[in-house]
């Protein structure tokens, strides 16, 4: 088994889409900027973050229909320098709401949210700071 993609059920396809390549800087595969369907990758790593259209999944799971509420997802990205990283997306437009902060003597984290209130966690390892 392989894990292929973390897929968000997205209402504001193009926003959501802004965030992903322009604030948080990720590669997307095709350029479909309007959806319905893209994927995005970061610079290392093989896993990706994929935006799908909500009502283009509800024709398939009708229970998608009804009104969105509360937290539906974390995404996690892993980052060298979580200060710089930070610096740089909130230059782009990115509206930090915790951190950057120590959450394990072996992590530092901070977090935002997307446009649809998708929360994004970045991550820095320190173990492998050395």
């Amino acid at each position: 088994m392989e894990l292929a993609q973390v897929r968000l059920l997205v209402t504001d396809f193009a926003a959501c889409y802004r965030f992903y390549a322009d604030v948080l800087g990720l590669k997307p595969q095709s350029g479909a900027t309007e959806g319905p369907y893209e994927k995005f990758s970061a610079h290392a790593g093989s896993a990706g973050i994929a935006l799908q259209d909500r009502v283009m999944m509800a024709e398939v799971l009708d229970e998608l229909n009804g009104t969105v509420t509360g937290h539906r997802s974390l995404v996690v990205l892993r980052v060298d320098d979580l200060d710089a990283y930070c610096a740089e997306i909130t230059s782009r437009g990115a509206t930090l709401i915790h951190g950057p902060a120590l959450m394990t003597d072996r992590m530092r984290v901070a977090h935002l949210k997307d446009p649809e209130g998708n929360l994004v966690e970045l991550q820095e390892w320190l173990l492998l700071r050395g």
